[in-house]
């Protein structure tokens, strides 16, 4: 591990940096962290974590290290994977979080860009929600990748956050916006090290909200996340995503519900009710929808070597008891699903959850 030496107060925010052949992008990504506000008011260190990088990560690591000895308020810690093949995201945060010093934790994907006040703000958010982590608005590069995903996560209302937290999207504020008091990392104990195919970041989250913790976000453009195709994104299944999340929706949904409704007779809410546990199939007692052709209908669950012996009811959404698991995705049929749902005066959260 290499630091750089120009250590000599205590450090008020780390920002946290797992990087694997990151060549292509660290020069804009660094240039970034140097130009942020924060550095006249708080001492910051950078905390790389190079994970068995095989392009000149190496050596522009130790060109920016250089350039940390020249800066006042700024330091740079780097460490090292030394074995021929990398470890995962997951290991690297938390090599990058264990050699840190700083107070708060700020945590910055390589092929991201950091808007200048965002260490600052950010900062400031944190000490007022010391339990959170505090995520921020973003803006998405190239312009016109994933519309529906930026526009969800950046108008969420506050008690949304805590809420949405079911949906395909993955946490409700985005990995590369978090911001957090170091103790928030210290409560869960970390990522998981499982490797390649982990959302490390979802596992993460779901332990936090069930320590107690609180999610925040800076309504202000902080980040420019970056699309492309050798993201850590794309190595997650999307199966795995969903048995995290159909898992965690029976613990701490399905359970206290002695009976629900799945709003959607299609694809997606036949696929839930197919997935559920014995015991929460038994409690699905109804499906609903718009459509006539489903509605009135009956679905007869099959299972192979078992007669069809079930019947459950297709009512229209209007005629739908509460508590709903909506299996409808947002934004996307002009807001008349939106205004459906709204039309019904639930309670997000009580009376319906979303897993979509």
């Amino acid at each position: 591990m290499e630091r750089s030496t120009n250590i000599c107060q205590p450090v008020d925010v780390s920002i946290i940096i797992p990087v694997h052949n990151g060549e292509p992008f660290i020069n804009e990504s660094f240039s970034s962290i140097f130009s942020q506000t924060a550095k006249d008011y708080l001492r910051l260190e950078v905390s790389v974590y190079n994970d068995s990088s095989t392009d000149e990560t190496s050596n522009l690591l130790k060109t920016w290290q250089e350039k940390c000895s020249l800066e006042p308020n700024i330091t740079m810690v780097i460490g090292q994977n030394t074995s021929l093949l990398p470890s995962g995201v997951g290991f690297a945060k938390n090599r990058a979080v264990q050699q840190s010093l700083g107070t708060y934790l700020c945590f910055h994907d390589i092929d991201d860009v950091m808007k200048p006040d965002r260490i600052l703000a950010q900062h400031a958010a944190a000490r007022e929600h010391p339990l959170a982590i505090v995520g921020s608005q973003f803006k998405r590069i190239p312009k016109d990748s994933t519309t529906r995903f930026t526009r969800w996560a950046n108008t969420l209302r506050p008690d949304q956050l805590t809420k949405q937290i079911y949906t395909s999207h993955g946490p409700t504020v985005i990995m590369p916006t978090w911001f957090c008091h170091r103790q928030v990392f210290d409560r869960v104990g970390g990522f998981s090290e499982a490797g390649v195919g982990t959302p490390e970041d979802l596992v993460f989250f779901y332990e936090h909200l069930d320590r107690g913790g609180d999610v925040w976000r800076v309504d202000k453009d902080l980040v420019v996340y970056r699309y492309h195709p050798s993201a850590t994104t794309f190595s997650i299944s999307r199966e795995t995503i969903w048995k995290i999340r159909l898992r965690r929706l029976q613990e701490k949904v399905l359970s206290r519900w002695p009976n629900f409704t799945i709003w959607n007779a299609g694809k997606q809410g036949r696929l839930l009710y197919r997935c559920l546990d014995p015991q929460f199939r038994d409690r699905a007692t109804a499906f609903c929808d718009v459509d006539n052709k489903k509605v009135g209908r009956f679905y007869e669950p099959y299972e192979p070597g078992s007669p069809r012996t079930k019947r459950i009811p297709i009512v229209h959404f209007s005629e739908a008891t509460p508590p709903l698991v909506v299996c409808v995705k947002l934004d996307l049929t002009g807001g008349s699903f939106e205004e459906n749902l709204n039309s019904l005066n639930l309670v997000e959260g009580e009376d319906y959850v979303l897993f979509s």
